[in-house]
């Protein structure tokens, strides 16, 4: 094929092909593997389970947040989309993965609730499929299997999509053990692979979202297996705001 680079978007998909040397892009072969983790249901992953993350509930809990328009993005099997449904939102949901979205989609039956699911990229469907603002934009584990570069695009999208004074709050990699990989960036550009997502640290979250006013950063508390909430302690938890007149790329 010949292509060359004329904007910003060119120079991302060249690097979205390196973590996919046998896909036409990086968000192909995302979606199939995660279509086969989603494919058998019985297996014993904790997300799996129909439960919200417990700083989801403590925000609504404690008012942080309020009902409103809410986009979940990464949406999965619609565990948070569907908590925020019974409380009142107007929720959009998104997952890369098919598997995933009709696994949402039939609890969404289930239940009654009235959810919007979209399958595919986020950011190619942010202005066509996903349209207007959001009053919160929710991510439980998307954030953190993206390649660096696409940060860019995360930003893009709070920007074009989340309303002033709106809410963002994402849960993501810790490190260590059970978390995900601490390498530098450039090493995941030598290795062409994100060694099962990344991981950051309260100053990198901070930087990357230095537009945003903090409302709270901390670990996910750690949920027994009866406990109604999803919670794992290799999780950092973050909940900001965005400012009436801040634009979500800008930097202080």
């Amino acid at each position: 094929m010949d292509r060359s680079i004329r904007t910003v978007e060119d120079v991302l998909e060249l690097l979205d092909d390196l973590f996919t040397p046998d896909a036409d892009r990086w968000t192909n072969g995302a979606a199939a593997w995660w279509d086969t983790f989603y494919a058998d249901r019985s297996k014993a992953v904790p997300f799996f389970q129909a439960k919200p993350d417990e700083n989801l509930a403590s925000y609504l809990d404690r008012r942080l947040i309020t009902p409103g328009r809410a986009l979940d993005l990464g949406c999965g099997p619609g565990r948070n989309a569907l908590y925020l449904d019974s409380l009142g939102f107007q929720v959009d949901a998104v997952d890369l993965s098919p598997t995933a979205v009709g696994w949402a989609e039939e609890r969404a039956r289930e239940t009654g609730a009235h959810i919007q699911f979209h399958r595919g990229d986020a950011f190619a469907l942010a202005g066509t499929e996903l349209t207007g603002r959001y009053d919160l934009i929710y991510d439980s584990g998307c954030f953190h299997h993206l390649p660096p570069h696409r940060r860019i695009s995360y930003l893009a999208l709070l920007d074009r999509l989340l309303t002033p004074g709106g809410y963002f709050a994402l849960t993501c990699f810790t490190g260590g053990e059970s978390g995900g990989s601490e390498l530098p960036d450039a090493a995941f550009y030598r290795d062409a692979r994100l060694h099962g997502g990344l991981a950051y640290t309260p100053h990198s979250l901070r930087r990357i979202f230095s537009a945003f006013t903090e409302v709270e950063l901390r670990l996910m508390r750690d949920e027994p297996t009866g406990s109604a909430y999803f919670g794992e302690p290799f999780l950092w938890t973050a909940l900001f705001r965005r400012d009436v007149q801040q634009s979500a790329g800008s930097r202080r």
